[in-house]
């Protein structure tokens, strides 16, 4: 603990240093302008020093404290160090209300920014509370609630940006969370929600250092916890959405500042509230100043959002060891034996055949829906029948990695997305691009692949050292997602050719599927889906843990190789098609389970089928809701699944 004093000087140093040199680099000392600043009797240069350098400093420190200060409060109201704005959906909602405004009424921002963005943060908190509060706001069911319900604003985010090309780069911009400034006025309102903030927390102190003791004993003493959790979260949503609404989404800076102020070793409840705000603006200023100095030198700008987001994969990493676990790991649901009746596969498979003739007839015109015949038809047909098969597979792929990793984890909430999985294929995506900016279609498989099978032997290797229970893992795939979003993210901010390559992929379209494409997926299922039947007995015992699975001779290591293999092989060739997110993977086999499939075989069949008829139906959705715009597969699918799990969540007891 000691140690980290130093640390925290030579790091309060370090971000003081880059200011300055930030700003002697644009002006020196002697030609710094005296205060008070009057335009009218300064140089551009000086302009420039007095309203754009001082105030982003400014504003840097501010932010920075705001979210610090949010992050703490949200950590000691829910008993929780990896509760943030970032992590419980609160950003994301925020990040959709001010998309969605500036978009269709732009009118309203105009000077009520701040409560544009406090209804969508607000929105977003009061469901993942919701949520929360039928399992006693338990740690991992925030976690998984608040990813599901910021991936669910993300998606219909990134939908509505998509749809207005007009403002696509200056909304990719501010969703990474830029400190530019051309005045105080920004300053000045977050310094005036800051200094209101933290006269609501000192009110606040006495009973929120009075629930540190529990529920019943902060009752007794007369805390009324009701009224007291609605004033917390609501002043750490109002600081959360000022952020938001005055620099753009900065992520993890919530997260991070109390743990750097418990590293110091300090562990009352005051002292924490009032530090975490001094270490937030302490590390967006320095986060601030390394984008600056990477700027100057590199010639790249990237939003300082961007750069704070890369700290909170390994960070979520390193605190998941402090979540508390409040109930013992479901059983899992592997050792049922129920079988559902052949007729129940055969209903399912006989979706696919109207699911066809609709995918190829169905047409949505200027002048209303039409059925295509004739000449019609057969011209449409090539463009049509490869979208219509590679949906299909690239749906049943998903499903069949989600059901993969269920077994393997023994988790019921596993799969490509919530995993991270899916980042990882992104972020080798992206690496593909990097290296060669004409990579093909292999080059571009080979490096998803590689991303998805290296983040899942990353968070296998990081749960068995740590000897996590399936509930846990969730959240270091959830931290792993994390920072595989950062790096895509600040990708995105660079706004070059590698970056619209990246945003169209993120979005998916199966508009880009070729004969050759679909064949592909095609026959790449049936080889999945193959082994994955093979196999089965693997998947029996997986679930059943390390001591039973060696006791009855299989052999582990062998195993879990193939099953991550095979997983994250489907998880990138569909993402090629699909982008990242979809959450097919998690729904079809939790509707395959509903339906009764639990044997192995008969669960990853039913999957395959389940996951190819829900992406078939997302991609009918895409092509038709917004006509005569096509909204993005992935993104289409995810923003129709991610209610369903929210849904499953809340009625799980």
């Amino acid at each position: 603990m000691r140690a980290a004093r130093p640390a925290a000087f030579l790091a309060f140093c370090a971000a003081a240093g880059l200011f300055l040199w930030a700003a002697l680099s644009h002006l020196p000392f002697a030609d710094w302008p005296p205060l008070p600043f009057d335009a009218a009797q300064m140089t551009t240069q000086q302009i420039i020093f007095a309203y754009a350098i001082l105030p982003r400093g400014a504003v840097a420190i501010l932010a920075g404290a705001a979210l610090g200060l949010a992050g703490a409060l949200l950590q000691r109201l829910l008993r929780n160090p990896i509760a943030d704005p970032s992590t419980l959906g609160v950003s994301s909602g925020a990040q959709l209300a001010i998309v969605a405004a500036t978009l269709f009424f732009p009118e309203v921002l105009d000077g009520y920014r701040a409560f544009v963005a406090l209804a969508g943060a607000a929105a977003a908190m009061a469901l993942v509370f919701l949520l929360g509060w039928r399992r006693a706001f338990e740690p991992i069911t925030m976690a998984v609630s608040g990813l599901l319900v910021g991936i669910t604003c993300s998606a219909l985010s990134a939908a509505m940006t998509l749809s207005q090309g007009e403002y696509l780069m200056s909304l990719v911009t501010w969703n990474g969370g830029s400190l530019s400034q051309q005045d105080w006025s920004t300053t000045v309102t977050l310094g005036l929600e800051l200094l209101l903030g933290l006269a609501v927390t000192l009110l606040l102190l006495r009973p929120l250092t009075l629930l540190g003791l529990g529920d019943s004993s902060a009752r007794s003493l007369g805390v009324a916890l009701a009224g007291t959790r609605i004033a917390v979260a609501s002043l750490a949503v109002a600081l959360s959405a000022g952020v938001a609404a005055a620099v753009g989404l900065v992520s993890f800076v919530g997260l991070a500042a109390p743990a750097m102020v418990r590293l110091l070793g300090i562990r009352t409840t005051r002292s924490i509230l009032l530090l975490s705000p001094v270490a937030g603006g302490l590390l967006l200023w320095l986060c601030d100043g390394v984008v600056q100095l990477v700027a100057s030198s590199a010639g790249e700008t990237f939003p300082t959002g961007s750069v704070t987001a890369l700290i909170g994969g390994p960070l979520l990493l390193w605190l998941l060891p402090q979540v508390r676990a409040v109930e013992p790991p479901h059983p899992p649901d592997s050792v049922l034996v129920s079988r559902a009746p052949l007729s129940r596969l055969v209903l399912i498979l006989c979706l696919l055949p109207p699911l066809a003739w609709a995918a190829l007839c169905v047409a949505r015109l200027p002048d209303g829906w039409t059925l295509l015949s004739g000449d019609l038809f057969w011209e449409l047909l090539p463009a049509r029948w490869p979208r219509l098969v590679a949906s299909a597979a690239a749906g049943g792929l998903l499903a069949m990695a989600g059901a993969m990793l269920q077994r393997l984890t023994g988790n019921p909430m596993a799969s490509p997305e919530v995993l991270g999985v899916s980042g990882g294929a992104g972020v080798g995506y992206a690496v593909a691009l990097s290296v060669s900016a004409g990579a093909g279609a292999p080059a571009l498989f080979l490096g998803a692949g590689g991303g998805a099978v290296f983040v899942l032997i990353v968070v296998a290797l990081f749960a068995a050292r740590r000897h996590l229970p399936p509930e846990r893992l969730l959240l270091a795939g959830i931290s792993v997602s994390a920072f595989s979003s950062a790096i895509l993210s600040a990708l995105l901010a660079i706004g070059d050719q590698r970056a619209w390559q990246i945003l169209a992929w993120l979005g998916g379209s199966a508009a880009a599927a070729t004969p050759g494409t679909a064949a592909f997926l095609a026959g790449l299922t049936i080889v999945i889906l193959a082994i994955g039947l093979i196999f089965t007995r693997w998947q029996v015992i997986l679930p059943l843990g390390a001591p039973t699975a060696m006791a009855l001779g299989l052999p582990l290591v062998g195993a879990r190789t193939m099953m991550v293999l095979m997983a994250g092989i489907a998880t990138a060739a569909a993402s090629l098609l699909v982008g990242p997110l979809s959450f097919i993977g998690l729904m079809a086999p939790h509707i395959a389970h509903r339906a009764g499939f639990e044997k192995p075989g008969s669960r990853i069949l039913a999957s395959a089928v389940i996951g190819s008829v829900l992406m078939v139906i997302a991609d009918l959705g895409a092509r038709t809701a917004t006509f005569p715009y096509e909204l993005p597969l992935g993104l289409f699918a995810a923003f129709a699944g991610a209610p369903y799990l929210v849904w499953m969540i809340g009625r799980r007891q």
